[in-house]
């Protein structure tokens, strides 16, 4: 597996892929709420397994915060630590550009997977695409 930041149209493609596979597809997330206004500001992430994409998300800064969006595995390779490869490269790369905490909404099914990277929730349940998350946040 490889992690890697997004440099081409066609890695940006698969980014897109992933999460049109996941959000919109098993999801059900409309197509219009899974691409947003954010996508040309975002530094995107995607993971290859060969040269085959199977996972994706995003990183902006939002108040001081890096913020982790959009994060997706495919479901032929959850379980098998793609997660945690795809988080720790976008935790270093908004180390490298000076974050000192990082902030995400996760799906409520996933947070025990961010409490293990070091996340706490803080805030209540909210619905997000009809999905329900929590705000998380880590501080280095």
């Amino acid at each position: 597996m490889q992690v890697i930041k997004v440099e081409t149209k066609q890695q940006l493609d698969d980014a897109f892929h992933i999460r049109t596979e996941v959000f919109v597809k098993e999801q059900k997330v409309p197509m219009e709420e899974e691409i947003d206004q954010y996508e040309e500001e975002a530094t995107h992430f995607v993971v290859y397994d060969d040269e085959q994409p199977v996972g994706a998300g995003r990183l902006r800064f939002v108040d001081g915060y890096g913020k982790v969006e959009r994060i997706c595995i495919a479901e032929s390779v959850r379980g098998k630590g793609v997660g945690r490869l795809l988080m720790e490269k976008i935790e270093a790369t908004a180390r490298g550009e000076g974050a000192e905490k990082m902030k995400l909404n996760a799906q409520r099914q996933a947070e025990r997977f961010y409490e293990k990277l070091g996340y706490e929730t803080v805030s209540g349940e909210f619905l997000d695409a009809g999905i329900p998350h929590v705000t998380m946040v880590k501080v280095f």
